[in-house]
Formats: structure tokens, sequence, C-alpha cells
């Protein structure tokens, strides 16, 4: 058996998200998505960047709606996916913090949870300013993120994987809250011709606090922050799990 370590990149398990995740993730929090969009006056016709766009799932179910679609995405192993489920969407491989895109945009969405993936608020900053200047006046800005309390069940045990004939994968989480750092670790075998492969792969992620994700939204012009809850309904101020945040850009 060979085994092969990967840095963090997203490439090597763009099959794992495809096959197994992306459909599900749209499934269950796009429908919340879409109900935002509508409160916001974003109606069928409007151009919306899909941020971190993955596999393209949720683009093309946004595209059947009747929404015109680009997608941006820093991994062109996911973007290949992408190319197949949501073949009319725009698509683009770039860095979500570099990225430069005309004020064209009537929305801007993130809602998987991708941006816990910047691991710290200067690049989370970098994000929000890039994607401000992407949007029209008065466009809106909507995006899932897992605070810090959201990150306590990830206790180092497989949360998820699968087994087939020549190809098996296990999923293993853990969060540390006192530096707020959790590893999101997959390990990969795939048989190649008569051998196996192994490829253990092992991405970061950041939580962070309410406060700091509304300072660093205003802190690039965005107006009328709110936050939901995973099911679209204004939080509480106790809750600190599964957030939906939204802001406005300012029309001039």
């Amino acid at each position: 058996m060979v085994t092969i370590n990967s840095d963090a990149t997203y490439d090597p398990w763009a099959k794992i998200y495809n096959d197994y995740w992306g459909l599900r993730y749209c499934k269950h929090i796009l429908p919340h998505f879409e109900e935002l969009l509508q409160q916001y006056n974003v109606h069928q016709g409007a151009n919306i960047l899909d941020l971190c766009c993955g596999t393209g799932h949720m683009a093309q179910h946004l595209i059947e709606q009747g929404y015109q679609v680009t997608g941006l995405d820093i991994s062109e192993g996911m973007l290949q996916y992408a190319r197949e489920n949501a073949p009319r969407a725009k698509l683009i491989l770039d860095d979500a913090r570099f990225f430069n895109l005309p004020s064209t945009f009537h929305a801007v969405i993130c809602p998987s949870g991708s941006l816990n993936h910047m691991m710290n608020v200067e690049d989370l900053t970098k994000v929000f300013a890039k994607v401000y200047d992407s949007l029209l006046d008065n466009g809106v800005f909507l995006f899932g993120l897992t605070l810090e309390d959201g990150y306590k069940s990830w206790n180092a045990t497989i949360s998820d994987g699968d087994v087939k004939d020549d190809f098996a994968w296990a999923c293993c989480d853990s969060y540390n809250p006192e530096t707020k750092i959790g590893q999101f670790k997959i390990t990969i075998f795939q048989k190649v011709e008569e051998s196996w492969q192994r490829l253990d792969i092992n991405n970061l992620i950041r939580g962070y606090s309410r406060t700091e994700i509304v300072t660093a939204l205003e802190s690039v012009g965005f107006t009328n922050v709110n936050i939901y809850d995973r099911e679209g309904n204004v939080a509480d101020a106790e809750y600190n799990l599964h957030v939906i945040f939204s802001g406005r850009k300012q029309s001039k």
C-alpha cells in the first residue's frame, strides 16, 4: 500500500464532496437562503454570486429557480464537478480573498460554512471587502458560518465515511475551544490496479464569535447586519451555533 500526504487543499476530496455532501447540503441549507433572498427582494432573474461554490449543486438549483448564477471556488477539482452539475453557471477559479469582479451582483451567497476555513479575521475581512466591491448598491450578502459553540461536538471521533470495493474513506473532526482551531481530517483508500493507495488530508477551520464577524462586516461598509439561525429565523442573543449572517451594501 502506498501512502500519500496532502496539504490543506480541496482537490483530493472533491469526489467525496460531490458524491456525499454537495446535494445533501443543498437540500438542507439552500431553502432557508432562498427564503431570505425573497425577504431581501432578490427575485428571479437577479444576478447571484455563489462564493465557494464547490461542486455546483446549489448553483444549479438557483438557476432552476430562475436566477443568473456565477460560481467561484479555489478548487479546480470541485469546479470540474460543478461544470457537470451546473452547466449553465458561469464558473470562475479564484481565491475568495483576492478575486476582482465588477459590481454587478444583486446578491452574494456562501451557504455551506466555507468561510470557517479562513483562519484569521484579517483574511475573513479581505473576503468581505471583495464581496462588498462585487455587489450592486443595496445588494445583499448572505453567508453561513459556524460560531464557537457549534464546534463543541467535534470530539475526535469518526463522523462520516463509506466503504466500497475499490474506494473507502472516513472523516474525523476535532476542535480546541481555547485556540478556536479545529481539524477536519479525511483518510481515503483507493484501489489502483492491484494495490491500495492511502491519502491523508487535514484541513483546518476557525470558530468565530458574533462580535468578530459583525465588526469585520461593518469595517468594510456593510450595514443592516442581521443574524439568523440555520432555519432562517432571527437568532436570539444566546444562540451561538450555526448561523446565517446578512449585510447590505450601502446605496450611494
